[in-house]
């Protein structure tokens, strides 16, 4: 057992032991999902219609296939055995055991959770954790908030569960879940409910434990179990995990029941025993005494406490989960959680500087805590999964999704976008996820990155798998990227990069880079036709999905995305030939991938559609019919900042170091008169006086003009960062005829008005986080080539000039501010609703949304995702401790400063 001393260095002791000594401090986590009905996984439908097939009103009885969800979850890292909080408030219809929330087809802008709970700390190894969920008193409203969101429109606001005013008078439960580990399995648990109201009032607790549900139908063959004896602990025997012992403070009720699908209730059919997975249920709400066992024994059971909790006051339940039996286990109960408490304030204020005023602070430790609380096991064996849906694994069926996945088996621990919404990994997502998790368990988050990159999930022809609903659609290739971000970081804490790491990385992404240049650019002009790209309903038309117009898009952020891939190949080619001069020749090709998309971007075809528009000094998408006719949809959306965000530097020490790479270069660009005639016309791919390149794909002319139109407030700068759409469009929306039907983009600041992806995603005005650091980042790096005399107007027609270095941190500080309170305690991000603003209850609860309001910065989509909001922490912290000089002179891919150092680190 034992505790570790309070020091700020415990929690990174913990980390080395983790990762030197093996010691499995990140056995136990939030690995549960606050959804897992709803998912591809468990939909076994006919049509794939997974919202339908697995409903919340379903979940409490019927068993999962692939996981486990749950409030204020934990589990171990394969999801044996699974711990979580049940609770009654003696009016629901339903024990509350998992977040509610309306489907796609439900909520007038697509999937929404209903629910308010708040992710509000955690260290990497989970020594330490804090969760609130916010508890009605009075009957939960799931037909009112169904009801209303349905007879609502697209042009309305969503009905939220505060706005049913069931929070009035403050008659709810604050329930805050504490959790801190004596040792990697000795977990403590502490549950503490406040009733905010003024009267007293009644609450069931039930902290549940339970297996996943691994025998019968779902191919295991040991059933595992929990029981009691007596009075005793709970103990939960398993094949594979051993024994596990539960130990309560208080004479409590145990109810016990199997985690059994109650097949009479679902499907019409005899159950094969009494004790079902709704059998707590049955019993607490329904009075059914013979729902749950009498001889204590199954595979889910709940210490069922009954509070009656005065107004104003509070009561505490505490509990203990470890792998040995314990003579005294509250003995050291509050010495532990006060020391584990203590320690993660201590890892926090070493990771912000101490000039971070309050505000901040508590914004970078909730963001971090909420991407740390959405690690989730994720479990999904293709090949198994085709199987029961009756489709031969080595005969594609495309009515079956994923049909062409069949080698992928998924069985880690993965961060989630969203464990409600998004519950299943995306891509690009975690690609950016890293970059936050970085800042405090950069082992973590380099498994992360590798693990897309696997065998077992990486195609066999090189394709990086999307996301759940569709292995095989297309994100931005980022994985390079965050790549060389954490290899140029851990290099620069520790003095000494992972080689390993990263030549495995570059293998596997230089095979998903041929994928790219053999299936997406049509032509094979170096113009590149990405399709869906992450960017929902960015454009005219759908880009999954067959253009109405027949033909195909050349895509500027595709194209400008691969541009991007291929800086970050070449840099981590360029590192590699330190120890291996075999990638040199490597380093070349990609030199002269890069340099070739450079001229297909700046290209003026024939037909006189290049993706560049003189006139409005703007890239746009070009627009290829059948007949050879080409067109650019002239719409200024964040396609056309892509191609910006391309942008690299090396440092001088490359060519001395290898001056063949050089000379290679030199007699390429002399051999090809399009790639001298695009380099002599600006000064990209060439050295700066300080002997610094900076890869670019345009010269300063095009930098100003795209500036002026990012820079600009009636445009793309807004309030609370750079938005996806212009707010020219506003007054001027862009449209297209085809065959006597008009498709049109107008600014939408808020949420969508299109149906296109389910309408729970808009890239037609909101500032999103992702690209926002992107083009931070590239800002960065023109600043370092183009040094302090280069300077813009900021914003545009201010007459306010300011350096890159500097138009970089006003964007940083414009989307940090999105999280911050003003004066009268007004958050952004929570928009108009009061109650966070003025209640002390609510004030320094901080929600992170999917994308924000373009001109007010109110949250909007999914209310957890600090998957990539998570970046909030590194905005917030970006800009304090470092000054104008001191950015890389190297202008490697990460945001952190090197100082002049020129030469790789051995």
């Amino acid at each position: 057992m034992g505790t570790s001393a309070e020091t700020p260095d415990a929690e990174r002791r913990r980390l080395a032991e983790a990762d030197d000594s093996g010691v499995p401090w990140r056995r136990w986590g939030p690995y549960l999902s606050e959804r897992q009905w709803g998912t591809v996984r468990e939909d076994y439908s006919q049509g794939g219609d997974a919202w339908s097939y697995f409903t919340h009103d379903q979940a409490r009885s019927r068993a999962y296939r692939w996981g486990e969800d749950g409030i204020a979850g934990v589990s171990d890292d394969k999801q044996r055995l699974c711990f979580a909080l049940a609770l009654w408030n003696g009016r629901d219809p339903i024990l509350k055991e998992r977040m509610f929330g309306l489907t796609n087809a439900e909520g007038n802008h697509g999937e929404d959770v209903k629910e308010y709970y708040f992710y509000l700390d955690s260290t990497p190894t989970h020594s330490y954790m804090k969760y609130l969920y916010k508890y009605p008193q009075s009957e939960f409203p799931y037909e009112d908030l169904k009801a209303t969101n349905q007879a609502r429109g697209r042009g309305d606001f969503e009905y939220e569960l505060l706005d049913t005013g069931i929070f009035d008078e403050d008659r709810y439960f604050d329930v805050f879940v504490e959790y801190a580990k004596a040792g990697p399995d000795d977990l403590l648990i502490e549950i503490t409910a406040h009733n905010r109201g003024p009267d007293e009032a009644p609450l069931h607790l039930l902290p549940t434990l339970w297996f996943r549900h691994t025998w019968s139908w779902a191919g295991g063959a040991a059933v595992p179990s929990i029981r009691q004896e007596l009075n005793g602990p709970l103990r939960a025997d398993h094949e594979e995990l051993g024994p596990r012992w539960l130990y309560c403070d208080a004479d409590t009720e145990t109810l016990f029941t199997e985690n059994d699908t109650n097949n009479e209730k679902i499907f019409g059919s005899s159950n094969t025993s009494p004790y079902v997975k709704d059998g707590i249920d049955r019993y607490v709400v329904g009075d059914e005494t013979g729902a749950v066992n009498p001889d204590r024994t199954g595979t889910k059971a709940a210490v069922h406490h009954i509070l009656t909790i005065p107004g104003g006051q509070s009561a505490t339940v505490r509990l203990r989960l470890t792998a040995t039996e314990l003579p005294d286990w509250t003995g050291d109960f509050d010495t532990v959680m006060t020391q584990r408490r203590a320690e993660a304030d201590a890892f926090y204020d070493g990771i912000t500087a101490a000039d971070t005023p309050a505000d901040e602070r508590r914004l970078v430790r909730q963001a971090l805590a909420g991407m740390l609380w959405s690690k989730q096991y994720y479990y999904l064996d293709v090949e198994r999964w085709l199987t029961e849906h009756g489709v031969d694994p080595l005969a594609s069926d495309p009515r079956v999704r994923n049909s062409n996945w069949y080698h992928m088996v998924n069985d880690e621990i993965m961060s989630m976008p969203d464990t409600w919404e998004y519950p299943w990994f995306a891509a690009w997502d975690l690609a950016f996820h890293t970059v936050a998790l970085s800042m405090v368990d950069l082992t973590f988050a380099k498994g992360q990155l590798d693990l897309l990159l696997r065998r077992l999930y990486l195609h066999p022809n090189g394709q990086i798998p999307a996301y759940e609903w569709n292995f095989g659609d297309v994100n931005p290739p980022v994985h390079a990227w965050a790549t060389l971000f954490l290899y140029e970081l851990e290099k620069h804490r520790t003095g000494k990069g992972d080689r390993a790491f990263l030549e495995n990385a570059f293998q596997k992404l230089m095979k998903n880079f041929s994928w790219w240049l053999n299936r997406k650019d049509t032509d094979g002009n170096n113009v590149f036709q990405g399709g869906f790209l992450g960017l929902d309903n960015i454009g005219v038309f759908d880009r999954s999905a067959p253009l109405p117009t027949g033909g195909h898009l050349d895509q500027a952020d595709g194209t400008a995305w691969m541009a991007l891939y291929c800086q970050n190949l070449l840099e981590i080619a360029i590192e590699l030939a330190v120890d291996n001069p075999v990638y040199i020749e490597q380093a070349q090709s990609l030199f002269e991938h890069f340099a070739w998309i450079a001229v297909a971007m700046n290209r003026i075809g024939a037909d006189n559609a290049s993706l560049w528009d003189e006139e409005d000094g703007f890239f746009y998408d070009v627009l290829r019919l059948p007949d050879g006719t080409a067109t650019r949809l002239k719409v200024r959306s964040l396609v056309g900042l892509i191609p910006l965000a391309a942008t690299s530097l090396v440092g001088g020490w490359a060519d001395r170091r290898f001056p063949e790479l050089v000379a290679g270069a030199r007699e390429f660009i002399e051999r090809h008169p399009a790639v001298e005639a695009t380099i002599s016309s600006h000064e990209a791919l060439g050295p700066n006086a300080d002997g610094r390149y900076l890869f670019a794909l345009f010269g300063e002319d095009r930098l100003r003009r795209i500036l002026s139109r990012m820079l600009d407030e009636g445009e793309f700068l807004g309030p609370h960062g750079i938005r996806s759409l212009s707010r020219h469009h506003a007054e001027h929306p862009y449209t297209f005829e085809v065959h006597g039907e008009s498709y049109g983009v107008g600014y939408l600041p808020a949420e969508s008005d299109s149906g296109m992806f389910g309408g729970n995603s808009n890239w037609r005005g909101p500032v999103w986080f992702p690209v926002n650091l992107l083009l931070i980042r590239a800002l960065l790096n023109l600043h370092a080539f183009h040094g302090p005399e280069f300077t813009v107007e900021c914003p545009t027609g201010s007459g306010r000039q300011l350096t890159l270095y500097e138009v970089a941190r006003e964007i940083s500080d414009r989307l940090t501010a999105t999280f911050l309170s003003d004066a009268d305690g007004h958050r952004p991000v929570h928009g108009a609703q009061a109650k966070f603003a003025k209640d002390p209850h609510w004030k320094d609860l901080i929600l992170f949304y999917e994308y924000f309001h373009g001109d007010n910065g109110a949250g909007l989509g999914a209310s957890h995702q600090t998957g990539w909001t998570g970046l909030s922490a590194v905005t917030a912290t970006l800009f304090h401790t470092l000054g104008d000089g001191e950015w890389s002179a190297r202008g490697r891919e990460s945001l952190r400063p090197t100082g002049d150092r020129e030469e790789p680190l051995s």
